[in-house]
């Protein structure tokens, strides 16, 4: 790393010293920077001044489960950057959920948006509730109680957040219709909404799909395509669907699917009967992934927290499609993907790969699309969302669906022209943390860092 860039890294983790998923963001990001600073200085102070957020909000959510007893969880809400736009990013409703996790998602928000070439800032959100298990009148009351303290800090030219993990329809139902009822007003506040009232054709699929698209670009660099491919698709949430049933059109087999207790291994394929009943099952059904494998008879592998490797990765494929969760490729899985012949890594998850993981897919030269670039499929939507909204507007499924394929196919030509420039072709890391800086750090510039 650049050396002044490393002294910003460095303040960074000491104002923080207890974040290390946002480290571990900063960190991807900065290293690509060196170059950038070193030919144009203007842009350091630009670098410091990105990694730090604009707003942070943390606040109380108090709810009654259905026995009637008060529990108490946090809410957060981390505005990144709005140099390019509104606030625009995801809430996340999972135990899991804190500062660190959220402020490495809103970092990334930031260039990811910015690759989509739609006016749209950067920010994440969300609480430590966790919606399984719990009846949809305990997740109204929850939704409701966030969305009283969240809508003083949102708006449709201020912040305007969508789903993530933990969040699909229903918890963007019930926040929308609380906003509503507070304001007193019908804007398009929130994206992922139901298409009743005034959602998109294509949102469910859109990260799915625009992952499929830009690693078809990228194997079109190659002459190839999806053609025969053998592929290993993690997770089994909209991503993970939506990217099977993409590449099963475009002609390749996918032979995996998971969920927190473990995964599926079908070698004959994920069809698209397969697959119906796949979505029933998680989306309807709420189920657990190994009723998929007593109904198709192949073979369910649970998962054991004290291995050193994900046993999914173990599985020999042409191209893997990390889709569930932060960090889900280390070294050793990246090691055994590249042994095993893999030639493409496409991000459908934020940040799933390693630092140590990323280096090995860079070092055997495969083509490895980061998250920034590859998952921008579902903000770009979200801005198609918010324009058909202001538009009063409804565009049709082919409509939605070519306007995400033309972003996804601008944002790759983005990337590897990027990556071009500055002399390392085919580097997705290094082009995407650049060409999605550059936009940005130029908006900062001319507004004054404000």
């Amino acid at each position: 790393m650049n050396a002044e860039v490393q002294k910003i890294y460095d303040k960074v983790v000491a104002r923080d010293p207890n974040q290390p998923e946002f480290h571990q963001a900063v960190m991807e990001v900065l290293e690509s920077l060196g170059p950038v600073v070193e030919k144009d200085p203007k842009y350091l102070p630009v670098v410091e001044a990105i990694c730090e957020p604009e707003r942070v909000l943390h606040f109380r959510v108090p709810w009654y489960d259905d026995k009637g007893m008060l529990h108490v969880q946090r809410g957060f809400r981390v505005e990144m950057s709005s140099a390019i736009g509104p606030y625009k990013g995801g809430l996340r409703f999972h135990p899991t959920v804190n500062l660190s996790i959220l402020k490495f998602l809103a970092f990334e928000q930031v260039f990811k948006n910015s690759l989509t070439t739609l006016p749209m800032g950067g920010g994440k959100g969300g609480s430590d509730f966790d919606p399984k298990g719990k009846s949809d009148a305990e997740v109204m009351r929850f939704c409701q109680s966030f969305m009283m303290e969240l809508q003083r800090h949102i708006g449709q030219f201020t912040d305007v957040p969508a789903g993530d993990i933990g969040v699909g329809g229903r918890e963007i139902g019930y926040m929308f219709g609380m906003y509503k009822k507070i304001k007193n007003e019908f804007t398009g506040i929130l994206t992922g909404k139901g298409l009743d009232y005034g959602g998109s054709l294509i949102r469910s699929e859109a990260t799915g799909y625009g992952c499929v698209y830009f690693v078809r670009e990228m194997l079109k660099v190659k002459n190839d395509d999806f053609k025969g491919k053998t592929c290993v698709v993690s997770g089994s949430g909209n991503v993970a669907q939506f990217t099977i049933e993409k590449i099963t059109e475009l002609g390749g087999k996918c032979v995996t699917a998971s969920d927190s207790s473990g995964f599926v291994h079908d070698p004959e394929g994920i069809s698209p009967e397969k697959l119906a009943y796949l979505m029933e099952l998680k989306n309807v059904k709420r189920g657990r992934i190994q009723e998929y494998a007593e109904k198709y008879g192949c073979t369910f592998t649970p998962y054991d927290a004290g291995l050193d490797h994900n046993p999914l990765w173990l599985i020999k494929c042409d191209i893997a499609f990390p889709s569930a969760t932060q960090n889900e490729i280390n070294e050793k899985d990246a090691q055994t993907l590249v042994k095993n012949g893999c030639m493409a890594v496409g991000e459908g998850a934020n940040m799933p790969t390693t630092p140590a993981g990323v280096e090995i897919f860079q070092n055997a030269k495969i083509m490895y699309a980061p998250g920034k670039a590859s998952n921008a499929g579902g903000v770009a939507c979200s801005g198609l969302e918010m324009s058909q909204n202001s538009l009063r507007v409804y565009w049709t499924r082919s409509e939605v669906d070519a306007k995400l394929d033309d972003i996804m196919i601008a944002i790759h030509k983005n990337v590897y022209e990027t990556s071009k420039i500055y002399g390392r072709d085919g580097d997705y890391v290094f082009g995407a943390n650049v060409a999605g800086f550059l936009k940005v750090a130029n908006a900062m510039l001319q507004q004054g860092i404000l």
